[in-house]
């Protein structure tokens, strides 16, 4: 069998920053440092790190140091309020907290002595939103563009290729034992096209990428001064933890470039199936489900089917499930490829659903119970 070459779909590092300051802001909150970014962050790249933050002090991660964890999620979550947002981050970079928040500008002096007084031309911010708020928006729109299209809105599209292979003279390729002819193609033809190699997609499922596994894939090729055999079976050792857009490579196992003697390479890229109760977040695992108002009011337990063989997960949900709750399971996401022991979360996020009608008894049951507020 030939043997393959494993390149990891490719990541943005993020820069982590132990300090810095916005260039000519005044001193305040370095929204970030509390991210871990550098100032010229992509808004993907703000996205990841308010993603890998808020998980890392998400509240019910940390249940022996509450206090410490909520007060960094809602930093978290002010730093992603602004940071997300192009008119507060342009304030922001150029003058700091206190000018985002209705302070003077530094050439402005005190309050009221500048054109446009305290709140530069009328904006002044402050941050009274619920980070659990931000936290389920985020994730629930995490998984309905997963769910809309068929795969994590999340994957680095460097990594992609349109849907389909590049057809490259002869070649075909299929699952083992079920070979298949190709003709045409004219992807290597040139001097520059030669030297491309041929693509295909490798469709795997979550269950695949969880556990492992290992494919066998038949793929017949053309020669012309090369000896050797007109197919040829290529296995492939999926790795659990393996993310969208990782390519595995097969040196000089394609077509023959004329009689040259040299082969063009076979390249995999592994795809991530639809799946039908989890999308994937980086290592993280995303579920959505609808409730019964009952139970967002009463506290209720599910059992939910996991990616390991044979493996149900029973959670309990204790408090009171509110449009803006997220479960967080510590450890029972994705593994990483680079150690399987080491495994991402499960968030869970929920819709309740109200009853159409209630008896007019069962209301006025529910005024005698229900706190008004």
């Amino acid at each position: 069998l030939a043997q393959a070459q494993v390149h990891p779909s490719p990541e943005s590092p993020l820069a982590h920053l132990s300090c810095c300051r916005c260039s000519g802001a005044a001193m305040g909150k370095n929204y970030y440092a509390i991210l871990g970014i550098e100032k010229n962050a992509s808004q993907e790249d703000i996205k990841k790190a308010y993603r890998k933050s808020a998980l890392k002090w998400h509240p019910d991660k940390n249940r022996e140091r509450q206090e410490e964890a909520s007060e960094k999620f809602r930093e978290i979550a002010e730093a992603y309020d602004v940071l997300s947002d192009q008119e507060k981050k342009r304030i922001y970079d150029q003058f700091g907290e206190e000018g985002l928040k209705g302070g003077p500008r530094p050439e402005e002096g005190p309050p009221g002595n500048g054109p446009g007084g305290p709140s530069h031309g009328g904006f002044s911010y402050q941050f009274s939103g619920d980070p659990n708020d931000i936290f389920a928006r985020f994730f629930k729109d995490s998984f309905q563009r997963s769910s809309s299209f068929g795969e994590s809105p999340f994957e680095d599209a460097g990594g992609l290729f349109g849907g389909g292979m590049f057809p490259m003279g002869g070649m075909a390729m299929g699952p083992m034992g079920m070979g298949m002819n190709m003709s045409g193609g004219s992807a290597a033809s040139g001097e520059h096209g030669r030297k491309r190699p041929a693509m295909f997609d490798l469709h795997c499922s979550l269950e695949d990428l969880y556990n492992g596994t290992t494919r066998k894939l038949k793929v017949k090729r053309t020669s012309t001064s090369l000896k050797r055999a007109d197919d040829a079976v290529l296995e492939i050792a999926i790795k659990p933890g393996w993310k969208p857009g990782t390519k595995v490579t097969f040196q000089g196992e394609g077509d023959e470039f004329g009689n040259s003697g040299q082969a063009q390479d076979v390249v995999f890229v592994i795809r991530e199936k639809r799946h039908p109760l989890y999308t994937r977040e980086g290592s993280n695992l995303l579920h959505h489900r609808k409730i019964p108002l009952v139970d967002a009011l009463t506290g209720f337990k599910f059992d939910l089917p996991h990616l390991e063989p044979d493996k149900t997960l029973r959670i309990a949900v204790n408090e009171i499930v509110t449009p803006t709750y997220t479960k967080v399971v510590k450890g029972k996401g994705m593994p990483s490829s680079k150690d399987p022991a080491e495994k991402g979360d499960l968030v869970v996020t929920f819709d309740i659903v109200y009853p159409k009608e209630l008896p007019a008894d069962s209301k006025e049951r529910l005024r005698e119970v229900l706190p008004r507020f």
